[in-house]
Parts: C-alpha cells; structure tokens; sequence
C-alpha cells in the first residue's frame, strides 16, 4: 500500500488517495508550529502524492484554513480533494477578548457554535475565502458528540439535523460541494445521523483502531449498504499506538489505564514477533474496510510525516494480523489488508 493509491471516496465519487494530510496541528494545537515548517509538510506531503487534505475553522481559529490555503494555493484544483467542516461561526476580535485554549497563538477570531441554515452558509462561505481557493469538496458537521457538547449533546444533534443539513443539502444539490457528512469523535453519532439523513460521508476520530472496532457492530456495514465513505482520524488513539506501552502513555488525551496499556503490550509482543512496527500496523489495519478509502494524519514536524508515509507503506505479512485475531487482540470479523 502506498499513501498515493487512489480511492474512489463511497458514492460522491471523489477520487481521494489513501492517506490524507490533517492541518489541525497546523493551527497550532497545543504549541506552535511556524509558517516555514507548516508550509514544508504540505510540500512533503504533495511530493509523496498526497492528493486528500482535511481542515476546520475550530484549527486554530482558522489558522489552519489559512495555512492550508496558502500552501496550496498555486496546485491545479482539480488535482486535490479539500475537506472544512461547518458548525463554528469566527469572528474577529482582540487577541485580550479570546481563550485560544488548546491553541496556541492561533489567528485573532472568537469561535461560537452555529449548527443554524443561517450559520452554516456563513461558515461555508466564510471557510472559502479563508482559504482563497476555489471550492471545498466536502464539508463536514463539526462536533456534534457527546464527547464535546456534553449533556448539550441531545439538543445540539436535533439543530445539526435540521439547520447544519438543510444548508449542506442545498450545497450538495447545486453541486457547489459533492459530499457532506458529520466529523464526530463517536461512531454511535454518526451511525444516527446515517439513519436520520442522506450522508455521503463522515469523519471518525479514534473510534476504529487496532484498540477499538465496536463500530464493525452497527456503523460501518451500514455505510457499506449505503455506500457512505469514512475518512478515520486518530489511528493512534492520541498516541498510545505510536509510542507503544510506554510511561505516561497517552490514550484518548488522556494517560492510559492499565487494560490498555496491557492490551497494547501484547500487541506489542506480535510486532516483535512478525518484525512490525506498532504504528505501521496502526496505520494500515485502518484502511482494509471497504468503507474506509482514507485515513487522516496530523503531524508537527516534516520527519513525524515523513515517518508516517513510510510506516503507511510498511510491508506486513498476512500472518501478523492471524497471529491478532488468534491471540484475541483483533475482531475475527475485522477486515485486514491483503
């Protein structure tokens, strides 16, 4: 497999490669990463045929948009696919009257969520001329889980539902974009969401990964009946399966709790066995499901993409992924690359 393979992306039938670039550290998340680096690993990027990028208004305010729209500004349009999401209303302000928090000296913009028809089509046009390019591909309703709204989760679902997809369909039906979905970091909001509304795609952090296939249940076969493609995002579960079983290890932004630090552990031990690195498997496990074309990667330095395209293409044995399911590391009925 290698990160350039070309996908079709479901039933809107963009043509997306199998790894796809993901500016959110390049709005600064957490701490900041300069204009030259940010630039140079779209450029690494694009040289390795990376032709899928992914960003949001949330990435630093819209740091990231502009960024993104900068670095690719002067590529032929029809050679990439571009994805933002919608959900988040900017407005500019003082840097004194903003909580940037977990951003790091992001652009000067107050972020309020807007999932209105009203608020959507501002946040659409507005993403646009961040961006200064000529259209977005796909949109995507930003944080409608639980794990960001809380208890608002309910409510904020049933205005998503309503004003987020009354605007995304009329986008979608005038052909300004050619897919629309949900960006969430839980696949229980996406499969309702399928139920309730014609969603060409979604965007899933964390929730399909070696540590985690609950979504094979209800979820994935659903977007194979209805032919809905899934860009995955967080593959490595914030970590724990890049860095390994390790002290402080983090799982779900958080250190991780002792079962999974013994179940990755023992994953560990077959990538040992079968000479696999651990975030190589990560990485490719993703993609084998017929509903997955992609797989969206964010990194803070040139060398950390560079390390994930060759982990991307890492050659591992059909025995590797035996040996897990046997070991009862790995769903039987998960898919597997051939």
């Amino acid at each position: 497999m290698k990160p350039s393979d070309k996908r079709v992306f479901g039933r809107s039938g963009l043509n997306v490669t199998a790894f796809a670039f993901g500016t959110a550290p390049i709005g600064n998340f957490l701490q900041p990463i300069d204009e030259q680096t940010a630039d140079a690993m779209i450029q690494t990027a694009w040289d390795a045929g990376v032709r899928f990028y992914d960003t949001a208004p949330m990435y630093g305010h819209g740091l990231s948009e502009l960024r993104a729209g900068h670095s690719l500004r002067w590529k032929k349009r029809d050679e990439f696919v571009l994805a933002s999401k919608v959900g988040r209303v900017l407005k500019p302000a003082k840097r004194s009257q903003i909580d940037f928090a977990p951003w790091s000296n992001a652009a000067p913009n107050t972020m309020n969520f807007d999932y209105s028809y009203d608020g959507t089509m501002r946040s659409f046009e507005d993403s646009l001329q961040r961006l200064a390019l000529e259209h977005i591909d796909m949109l995507f309703i930003h944080d409608i889980d639980r794990f960001t709204r809380g208890d608002e989760q309910p409510e904020v679902f049933r205005q998503a539902m309503d004003g987020c997809w009354r605007a995304l369909e009329k986008l979608r039906s005038q052909g300004i974009v050619k897919a629309i979905g949900v960006g969430v970091n839980e696949w229980q909001v996406c499969h309702e969401a399928l139920k309730q509304r014609d969603f060409d795609c979604f965007l899933l952090a964390g929730r399909y990964t070696l540590l985690e296939q609950e979504a094979l249940d209800e979820f994935l076969p659903l977007c194979v009946e209805r032919g809905a493609a899934v860009l995955v995002g967080g593959g490595f579960n914030s970590g724990i399966l890049a860095t390994g079983a390790v002290p402080g290890a983090k799982y779900n932004y958080s250190p991780a709790p002792k079962p999974i630090m013994e179940k990755v552990a023992r994953i560990e031990e077959v990538c040992r066995a079968h000479g696999v690195p651990l975030p190589a498997a990560a990485l490719q496990f993703v993609v084998a499901h017929p509903a997955i074309p992609s797989f969206c990667a964010g990194t803070r330095t040139v060398q950390q993409l560079e390390q994930n395209l060759a982990w991307f293409s890492y050659p591992i044995p059909g025995d590797f992924w035996q040996e897990l399911k046997k070991k009862g590391l790995l769903r039987e009925d998960a898919p597997v690359p051939a």
